[in-house]
């Protein structure tokens, strides 16, 4: 055993997506005519849609990075919710007239050259388009989208705005991922079979039972905004704090954790659409919500797989269940910082003349903080029109994997994915009996989310 060297943090920081994720059909994307010319001194002027839990997360790293750096700043804040909106605007010192309810008045105003939204997944797709047409780069919070048909549309968005859009899961940014990459291209571990990968938590209350503040009164909260292009509810506080529970406006464990997941699995291997998806599981232990407390899903590619599977009841998974990726020859696990390449024994020889080991290679990884570099990933694609790490062509296809596990779970079928038409079937592998909910997942002609009233 030996430890080789490890791919370094400044490399990464300096290549582009452009080879790393082969989905994307150009390495540069054209600046639109509305945006301001960030010159290589100028700071990055950034507003920010959504304060909530994740929102004041990406607050904390962009504070980091203002400190570290000084290349940024946050000019402006949206929210809907009053309070989380003063909130907000004293953590980043942003003075109360650019402060926005609407967040349209915070596009509007051009000295905005960059969004982080942060926001429920319905409204991921209207933000960032509305966000792209106004001329503003977007770092969108994962998932890309809620809908198949709007992670689509959101990259022909990009296509035509020439805006520079991140999906924000930090592990696309993990040098292990890209480590295994390499190795999987210089063939040493044969051709590759499977993956598997889980994301498991565990909670007296139950995932997403997030605190409801006594002041999130319809008085205090936009709640016809809340709702957007969702279906037309009375006011709910747990709605509206716990949203992460209900198919209106998520999908669950697919939407929130294994986006995380797949996405790195299809950096390694290679990033495509699905094949065919199903999914499996149920509410086991926490009845007070819609989507499932433990869930599973298989993604079947071309000519291999990934499965997932996580609850959030139990939070062993983790440790027992973890990301592995199984070659004919060899198999890559992940241990802490570093990535460990273990040869089947018959194929020892040929790992060794290949290696110069026989029988474990340790390749370490130098990281300190993943979310750090997805971050500085995007800025600097905003001032090089570089394209990000994870960007729309390659979150559109693992979007449209994870919202497959989604509606195979909910109407109890197999869904194939027909490439030739681009559009989501039902397989004829019913589940008997199961009346599903009564949707029709062979997906209209892709358009633009509707905007906001």
């Amino acid at each position: 055993m030996s430890n080789a060297p490890g791919a370094s943090r400044r490399t990464f920081l300096t290549r582009t997506a452009a080879g790393l994720a082969a989905a994307s059909a150009a390495s540069k994307v054209r600046a639109a005519g509305a945006a301001r010319v960030i010159g290589a001194n100028d700071r990055i002027n950034v507003g920010m849609i959504g304060v909530g839990n994740k929102g004041r997360g990406h607050q904390r790293q962009l504070t980091a990075r203002i400190e570290n750096e000084g290349d940024v700043q946050v000019v402006a804040i949206s929210d809907i919710y009053s309070k989380r909106l003063q909130e907000g605007g004293e953590r980043s010192g942003v003075e109360s007239k650019s402060l926005y309810r609407d967040y349209q008045e915070l596009l509007a105003r051009p000295d905005i050259d960059a969004v982080w939204i942060a926001t429920p997944d319905h409204w991921h797709a209207p933000m960032a388009i509305d966000a792209m047409r106004a001329g503003k780069d977007v770092y969108l919070e994962k998932p890309m989208t809620l809908t198949i048909d709007e992670a689509h549309a959101l990259a022909d968005e990009v296509r035509s705005t020439g805006r520079v859009l991140q999906v924000g899961s930090q592990h696309t940014s993990d040098l292990r991922y890209h480590r295994a990459r390499e190795v999987i291209e210089k063939g040493w571990i044969g051709k590759v079979l499977w993956a598997q990968n889980t994301y498991s938590r565990n909670s007296v209350f139950g995932e997403w039972n997030y605190h409801i503040d006594d002041e999130g009164t319809p008085e205090n909260i936009d709640w016809k905004a809340f709702l957007g292009s969702a279906p037309k509810r009375d006011f709910s506080q747990d709605r509206f704090f716990r949203w992460r529970k209900y198919w209106d406006y998520s999908g669950g464990i697919a939407t929130d954790l294994f986006y995380h997941r797949l996405a790195p699995l299809t950096q390694m291997v290679g990033i495509d659409y699905p094949t065919r998806v199903s999914a499996h599981g149920g509410i086991y232990v926490h009845k007070d919500r819609e989507a499932p407390d433990t869930y599973a899903t298989t993604v079947e590619y071309a000519d291999w797989y990934a499965t997932l599977s996580a609850s959030m009841g139990n939070a062993a998974g983790t440790k027992h269940f973890p990301t592995i990726v199984y070659g004919h020859e060899a198999t890559i696990s992940f241990v802490n910082g570093a990535i460990v390449v273990t040869p089947e024994y018959q194929f020892r020889k040929k790992f060794q003349d290949a290696t110069g080991k026989s029988e474990e290679l340790i390749l370490e990884v130098d990281q300190k903080d993943i979310s750090a570099d997805h971050i500085a990933n995007f800025l600097g694609c905003v001032r090089s029109r570089e394209q990000p790490v994870f960007n729309a062509e390659f979150g559109k296809r693992v979007m449209t994997a994870i919202k497959m596990g989604v509606d195979s779970y909910r109407e109890g079928r197999m869904l194939e994915w027909d490439a030739a038409r681009s559009r989501v079937t039902k397989s004829s592998a019913d589940r008997p009996g199961y009346e599903g909910d009564g949707k029709n997942h062979e997906e209209p002609p892709r358009r633009a989310p509707a905007k906001k009233a």
